[in-house]
């Protein structure tokens, strides 16, 4: 058996491997971020099915060659609703409303990493396309310093919960807001924004910023599972229109997020539309969409768009969206069951008892 052969076939084995795990939904890092690369692991399955039939001819090549189709099903499954071949959840916005300055609502989403001190980039950005709504994540004291040097005429409400463990947030808005709550909805250490917003139409919809712990190798997920369908069922019960953004360490895919989706009953824009891949922006390679925002089925959306390299790992993202007399579900994400509740409900109690720092909470510290 050659080199190549060995090759192949570990590489087969590893990918069959990696497409079956995920599927236990087991909350285990190392089982869950294997649910990331899937875009990945499609084409590297597709390219090893001629590799197989010609290193391997005979029975086993054409073993290995089902094998290999059957991952790439599978990984396509999940993936394919991210693509122009899947109908939309987020319907665009008609012309009239697009044209409504007082029903619209733009957004600039932005994981800054906390080590990265290209303070003037994203500062730029932001005084380039002028959104609404400006949310920085992962900032410290430093980076809210030079916000505050470079935007602060330019935004008068400000949300500052700067923290040196990799979790601060700061968010900027040039429209009121109000009823603002910063909470630890699970873990100390690890906040979320909640506050309202009122457009300049005088209408009020609810805004919510989080940024959960990410999945490593050595830990479970709990945390940020419980975190994120936290925010789910409260959106779901929140009198008026939600919008859900920020880093969630999760792919649009997920178990985790496919939840989310079905307790909030929100909307996804990248369905039908595109990855939009947010993370890594240093690895081309290996890129997924980690930062999102999710609507109500009343707003509509103008633009999305992932915006240029501002020095962190992540991309920052671009949202316009208008909020409509009317729901609008035509591809809805369904609705969780009464057992799926009640199982989210226990794991969040769970989680919220236990006494435990934020996960690599000193890792941008080593980096500095």
């Amino acid at each position: 058996m050659t080199i190549a052969t060995v090759l192949i076939w570990a590489l087969t084995a590893f990918l069959v491997l990696a497409s079956l795990l995920p599927l236990s939904k087991l909350p285990y890092g190392a089982i869950r971020g294997l649910a990331f690369p899937r875009e990945q692991f499609f084409v590297l399955a597709i390219l090893l099915i001629p590799a197989v039939i010609y290193f391997q001819p005979g029975g086993w090549g054409r073993l290995g060659a089902v094998l290999l189709i059957g991952v790439a099903l599978i990984q396509l499954l999940y993936i394919v609703k991210f693509t122009p071949f899947w109908g939309r959840q987020s319907l665009d916005a008609p012309a009239g409303l697009s044209e409504d300055e007082g029903a619209k609502l733009s957004l600039i989403a932005a994981n800054v990493k906390m080590s990265n001190r290209a303070y003037r980039r994203l500062i730029q950005l932001a005084k380039d396309r002028q959104p609404d709504i400006l949310m920085a994540i992962e900032v410290d004291e430093d980076w809210l310093e030079a916000l505050k040097q470079g935007l602060e005429e330019e935004y008068p409400h400000w949300v500052e919960v700067p923290q040196d463990n990799g979790y601060g947030l700061c968010l900027m808005s040039r429209l009121e807001l109000s009823e603002v709550d910063v909470r630890y909805l699970i873990t100390e250490g690890v906040p979320s924004i909640r506050t309202m917003v009122t457009l300049r139409n005088g209408e009020s919809v609810r805004l919510y910023v989080v940024h959960p712990e990410p999945p490593v190798i050595d830990h479970d997920t709990a945390g940020r599972d419980s975190e994120i369908a936290q925010v789910g069922l409260e959106a779901l019960n929140d009198p008026l229109p939600a919008i859900v953004t920020g880093d969630l360490n999760d792919v649009a895919w997920s178990t985790t997020t496919r939840l989310f989706q079905r307790l909030s009953r929100l909307l996804d824009p990248r369905v039908g539309r595109g990855f939009f891949n947010t993370f890594s922006a240093t690895m081309p390679w290996f890129r997924w969409p980690l930062d999102h925002l999710f609507h109500d089925a009343r707003f509509r959306l103008i633009a999305m768009e992932r915006l240029e390299k501002i020095g962190s790992d992540h991309f920052p993202m671009w949202f316009v969206l208008a909020l409509a007399e009317t729901e609008d579900r035509e591809l809805s994400p369904g609705s969780a069951d009464p057992a799926e509740k009640r199982e989210t409900e226990e794991m969040i109690d769970r989680e919220r008892s236990r006494d435990r720092d934020p996960i690599g909470s000193d890792w941008e510290k080593e980096q500095e």
